[in-house]
């Protein structure tokens, strides 16, 4: 087996690998990668191969290929002190790997990803290292679950949401009525999806979040740069939740960012709205099901909704999920602490913030 990094690894085996694989996203490919790398005031990415060779069904061994691709990025912040205490390693999607791949080629891919931080062609960028590196899975890593305690990788609990976009007909037929009351409502009463924003409705949109982000949910948002760059990109969507205004003009009162993997997945990564305000208009409801439609209608089987809590634990944003005809899932997160002590004191400092009002 081999390991390669970055643009060292072979981008067509690169884009195969990912397409193929079950556990393939679009957090794992090259234009994700890429992507991250546009915006060096926010994200370190990084990306590790491993090439193996496989068996073939009559026991021969095939040519070397490419058997997994772990691609992430470390968090930057301007300030100093936050940096400190809050850098951490995000691999959204969780890894992708053959679907034969052997524990010996993800235990050893998955150990290269902890040893990347410790070698200096990595910490020239950025230094000290990340607090915790941490894999957000989307799908079904439990055959490999040994190889990722093998490497350092411990098994976390998570939740979340996919959604069965094969067709319209289906995705009618699972939605939830008290969601289908709540569209038809919102649209009797004026309220429309726009597909295209333009700059300043991107940042109407960006404000509704970053409130939602200041007053409930209390976790660091990037900043509008960084909508403004994926509302750019081929495979980002925003699709924005209006009302009609006197003289023609529109109000944006919610809406949902998405990315885009062809003919797989469409990702809910943020959606928000005004709601509460109108009786009978529901912003964020209405923008989640303009999602799940809008990946039917384009030939994406799947609206995966990037989590949904921790099992067992009180979770209102769980509950806003489970109303759109989804299957709950539980994949969970592998993750690995490197800096115990700063983890802990950062953990705590969570808790704290959103238990303030």
């Amino acid at each position: 087996m081999q390991i390669s990094f970055g643009n060292n690894i072979d981008r067509g085996e690169w884009s195969r690998l990912v397409q193929a694989s079950a556990t393939g996203t679009w957090f794992q490919t090259p234009e994700a990668y890429e992507f991250f790398a546009s915006m060096p005031e926010l994200f370190v990415p990084f990306a590790v191969g491993v090439t193996g060779t496989p068996e073939s069904d009559s026991g021969a061994m095939d040519e070397e290929t490419l058997r997994g691709v772990c691609m992430g990025y470390v968090t930057v912040e301007k300030n100093p002190i936050k940096q400190f205490f809050t850098r951490r390693a995000i691999i959204i999607g969780g890894p992708a790997l053959a679907d034969d791949a052997t524990d010996e080629e993800v235990e050893t891919l998955m150990k290269a990803v902890r040893n990347l931080f410790q070698v200096s062609t990595f910490n020239f960028q950025l230094s000290p290292s990340p607090i915790y590196i941490e894999t957000r899975n989307f799908n079904d890593y439990s055959r490999w679950k040994e190889a990722f305690k093998n490497a350092g990788f411990g098994y976390q609990p998570h939740l979340n949401f996919h959604v069965d976009t094969s067709s319209v007909e289906v995705v009618e037929a699972n939605l939830g009525k008290s969601r289908k009351r709540d569209i038809k409502t919102s649209i009797r009463d004026g309220a429309f999806i726009i597909e295209h924003p333009t700059a300043e409705q991107v940042r109407e949109y960006y404000a509704i979040l970053s409130n939602l982000y200041k007053t409930k949910v209390k976790t660091p948002l990037f900043p509008l740069s960084f909508f403004e760059a994926l509302v750019r990109h081929k495979d980002g969507r925003l699709l924005l939740v209006a009302l009609p205004k006197e003289g023609g003009s529109t109000e944006i009162i919610g809406g949902t960012v998405c990315v885009a993997q062809e003919d797989k997945c469409l990702y809910e990564w943020f959606v928000c709205g005004r709601d509460g305000e109108w009786k009978s208009i529901f912003p964020s409801s209405y923008a989640t099901y303009a999602g799940i439609r809008y990946a039917a209608e384009h030939g994406m089987l799947r609206f995966d909704m990037m989590g949904a809590g921790t099992p067992n634990e009180a979770y209102g944003v769980r509950d806003f999920k489970a109303r759109f005809g989804g299957k709950e899932i539980e994949h969970g997160r592998f993750l690995c602490v490197t800096k115990p002590l700063l983890y802990e004191i950062g953990t705590l400092g969570v808790k704290i913030l959103k238990k303030l009002k």
